[in-house]
């Protein structure tokens, strides 16, 4: 029998009675300021803060001077990112020094590392609020007992429960983030994710659809579908069997919703079902993030993933022969422990062979609890940064070449955003399948979808020129 995961009404009730009261003390007579680290599923962790902060009664600051809060939401996946952090933090010492009042609060997947958690604790004594991924919710208790003098850590190892209705300050107003699961069960060799976001949960069904409704109703066109390994994703509603394949085919359906996007899949479970749906399925655009971090399937093995180079490839063609005019995006690892030049090589040729629209690309990096960092024949950082130069130059080249196709095409663009530049202002958006295409256009265009002339190829993009609205 599948399990639901999800936090009390009760609970959630009597966050929302604390987060009034704290409003009614505040009343919008002080701000708040979030500097977010990481990615997609941190950005939308940090406009669910927002939205905690407004109900109890804060607004929003345009920089960290003129903030009553700050809050960093952190993100601990590569090398390096506590020392930032740390410093960051620390800068603030003058400020809080100026301004006893000031709040400052750190959270986050670093926070949920317990040994760092507490070494900050201990080296910053004017951080007010320390806590990590799992108890977000209880934030307006939080803030409530720092409010009233108390310094407060919170590092609860609960990775169940998933909290439903918690108030949300989306960023964008045409395109928005939507968790769908949280947590992963892959324990790739190289990765911290599971430690810090925990097992795989599901979301209801029913609680998403209600979600992206209720978006659809405020004017969203764009959904895009968040977790760590979406192809996993199970709703756990009782005598329901709505896999992710199903769940596309529900969020398909809903009125106002014009575009489908999703992050992230797994290769290990990309399912003939799910290349079905977005084959068949009208509003699923046509890209997909397909992660394969080595070219070598004795690397693979080595990182846990749990499929190989041919596999890989397999997948590979079938989505391109199912699929007209996909595009795929990747990540990749260059220097994992004993990489032979033989392994990178394997790597170089695949990213020749599948024709990558992006790839994401990072040396390897210790995580402090992970397989991999105790592995014997860690590469040199010297060897990590020649091999990624190599791998960027790679990727480059052959992106040039598959975007010469495109001229002379018409597509729909979603614009995002406009640039001024030497020749002017110029409107940028989207395709279907994640390709960014620029052309001239001013900000009135933001947020509508548009039929554009494909005429030039740019290093990392496309230029046209606008046809109709």
């Amino acid at each position: 029998m599948k399990k639901e995961f999800k936090v009390s009404q009760a609970d959630i009730l009597l966050q929302k009675d604390i987060a009034d009261q704290l409003s009614g003390l505040i009343c919008g007579t002080k701000k708040y300021y979030i500097q977010t680290y990481g990615c997609q599923m941190n950005s939308h962790d940090s406009e669910k803060i927002a939205g905690i902060f407004e109900q109890c009664g804060f607004v929003k600051a345009s920089d960290k001077t003129s903030a009553d809060l700050i809050v960093f939401n952190t993100c601990c996946v590569r090398e390096h990112a506590e020392l930032r952090v740390f410093g960051n933090v620390g800068a603030l010492r003058t400020q809080k020094e100026e301004n006893h009042e000031l709040i400052i609060g750190v959270c986050g997947c670093m926070m949920q590392q317990e040994d760092v958690a507490k070494k900050l604790y201990k080296r910053y004594p004017f951080v007010d609020l320390i806590f990590g991924t799992h108890e977000m919710y209880k934030l307006p208790e939080m803030l409530s007992n720092v409010i009233n003098g108390q310094r407060v850590i919170n590092l609860a190892k609960n990775d169940d429960d998933i909290a439903e209705g918690i108030p949300v300050i989306r960023n964008g107003s045409f395109s928005t983030n939507v968790n769908i699961m949280y947590g992963c069960n892959n324990f790739c060799s190289y990765c911290i994710v599971p430690y810090v976001r925990g097992r795989e949960r599901s979301r209801s069904h029913k609680d998403i659809i209600d979600e992206i409704r209720q978006l659809s109703a405020l004017g969203y066109t764009e959904i895009t579908l968040l977790g760590q390994n979406v192809n996993s994703y199970r709703s756990p509603d009782a005598g329901e069997s709505i896999d992710f394949p199903g769940l596309l085919k529900l969020i398909n359906e809903i009125d106002g919703i014009e575009r489908i996007r999703f992050l992230t899949s797994h290769p290990k479970d990309l399912s003939h079902r799910l290349i079905e749906a977005m084959a068949t399925l009208d509003k699923v655009c046509k890209h997909i993030h397909l992660p394969v971090q080595s070219g070598s399937t004795r690397i693979l093995d080595e990182m846990n993933r749990k499929y190989t180079r041919e596999g890989y490839l397999a997948l590979v063609d079938e989505l391109k022969k199912n699929v007209p005019g996909i595009e795929i995006t990747t990540d990749i690892i260059v220097g994992f422990p004993g990489e032979t030049d033989e392994d990178f090589n394997d790597t170089l040729t695949l990213v020749e062979a599948v024709g990558y629209s992006a790839a994401y690309t990072f040396k390897y990096s210790k995580r402090k609890g992970t397989k991999a960092a105790v592995m014997q024949n860690q590469v040199s950082e010297e060897v990590k940064k020649q091999r990624l130069r190599r791998l960027n130059d790679c990727v480059v080249m052959t992106l040039k070449m598959l975007n010469e196709k495109y001229i002379g095409t018409r597509g729909v663009v979603l614009v995002e955003g406009c640039d001024d530049t030497r020749s002017g202002k110029m409107a940028f958006g989207k395709l279907s399948n994640f390709k960014t295409v620029y052309f001239p256009g001013d900000e009135s265009l933001i947020g509508q979808y548009l039929v554009v002339s494909i005429d030039e190829v740019m290093n990392n993009s496309l230029k046209g020129t606008l046809v109709s609205k």
